[in-house]
């Protein structure tokens, strides 16, 4: 009986308990193999047939080796016992052991393990207690490193939080400042001529036509700025809350001519309405009326100075479908793709960015949907269609 083989089972946690003369005929049934770098002691799913001790060197016990989530489960020195849980459960084994470090294994069969503590049975009392406190060991190993990795987790989730809020801040002020740019940039022109109309109009008091036109001109502009202000209320708010009432397609079409008239003039667009609707509708006509101005300006701003707008109001068997055409540049499918987005515009015109989405909001909110289908150089085609009952409330 070599004495190494002695002297390094009575350094294992597991035989500590066991006498001298018991782990000396322990011993004569170990025997000692050689091992290098690399070989594989045995492999997951491997039956249970010994346990090791390492002599020298190191081995390593990897879960799933040679997959993508493979982990390292622990790093064994001299000394230590591992592959005693797969004899004693006789279960395959739950890990794979490689050698990290070249060296010597004691082994010992598990049939001849087996046998030697069923003709000892306080030898095999003595590894149930030291089996079942390395187990336990192993559960507040276990349970201490939930805890730690809970506390990282809190940790992270904390610092995560705070992260998204700093974002949150950081987007708010950039919409903030792309919202004050556009408003801005909105108002300055209407409240401009405000102030030269006005100050026109106090040269020429005595002038009755001058005055007309100057107080026609300031009503227009104060309009297209409530026109702002309501957009960005809507559009604040989230959600747009109907007032709805009974309104035919005449009067929603004479509204739309009312309001761009004046925007239309001096430019060779022509502004083609009609109607073919025998019942009136149930909506929300300021509103409605609003996002067909927003259309129709678009069109402007897409012919430049000649063209054509239509708007035409079909009456179908289900739906009120409403058809806005116009013979301007057309859009890229870059920009159909962002027209819905806030604050995104490809003009360089004024505006809040904000038209196409009240656009879409208003009819979203009327049950309805909106598609809009362009090719450059040839003009925008943009199709609402709506329920033909409407909406209440």
């Amino acid at each position: 009986m070599p004495e190494s083989q002695h002297e390094l089972l009575s350094r294992v946690f597991f035989f500590s308990d066991l006498s001298d003369d018991e782990i000396s005929s322990l011993a004569t049934l170990s025997a000692m193999q050689q091992v290098r770098a690399g070989d594989i002691v045995f492999r997951e799913g491997d039956p249970p047939e010994h346990f090791y001790v390492v002599a020298q060197g190191a081995v390593a016990v990897w879960k799933n080796w040679g997959e993508p989530d493979a982990e390292l489960l622990a790093l064994h020195g001299p000394g230590q016992l591992f592959g005693e849980m797969a004899l004693v459960d006789e279960l395959p084994r739950s890990a794979t052991v490689i050698v990290e470090t070249g060296g010597d294994l004691l082994y010992l069969a598990g049939k001849d393990f087996r046998r030697f503590i069923s003709e000892n049975g306080n030898i095999a009392l003595s590894i149930m207690k030291r089996l079942s406190s390395m187990v336990r060991r192993s559960n507040e190993s276990f349970v201490e490193g939930l805890r730690r990795r809970n506390t990282e987790l809190e940790q992270a989730n904390d610092e995560l939080r705070a992260t998204q809020r700093e974002l949150l801040r950081s987007e708010r002020l950039s919409t903030l400042g792309k919202m004050s740019g556009m408003i801005l940039h909105d108002l300055r022109n209407p409240l401009s001529v405000l102030r030269s109309h006005a100050e026109m109009m106090l040269m020429h008091l005595t002038d009755q036509e001058r005055l007309s036109r100057g107080l026609q001109l300031i009503i227009r502009e104060a309009d297209r700025m409530n026109a702002l202000a309501n957009e960005l209320l809507d559009y604040s708010r989230g959600e747009i809350r109907l007032e709805t009432g009974i309104v035919t397609g005449e009067e929603l079409l004479d509204g739309l001519r009312s309001t761009m008239t004046a925007r239309l003039s001096g430019r060779d667009i022509l502004l083609d309405l009609d109607s073919n609707l025998t019942q009136p509708l149930i909506l929300d006509r300021d509103r409605m009326l609003r996002a067909l101005v927003n259309l129709v300006e678009n069109s402007r701003k897409a012919i430049g100075k000649h063209g054509r707008i239509s708007v035409e109001i079909e009456e179908r068997a289900a739906s009120v479908r409403i058809l806005v055409r116009d013979t301007g540049r057309g859009m890229s499918q870059k920009t159909l793709e962002h027209i819905f987005e806030p604050f995104y515009s490809a003009e360089h015109s004024g505006g809040t960015g904000l038209g196409m989405v009240i656009v879409r909001n208003v009819v979203e909110a009327h049950d309805g949907t909106i598609q809009v289908e362009s090719t450059p150089g040839e003009g925008t085609t943009v199709t609402i269609h709506l329920p033909a009952h409407g909406k209440v409330g």
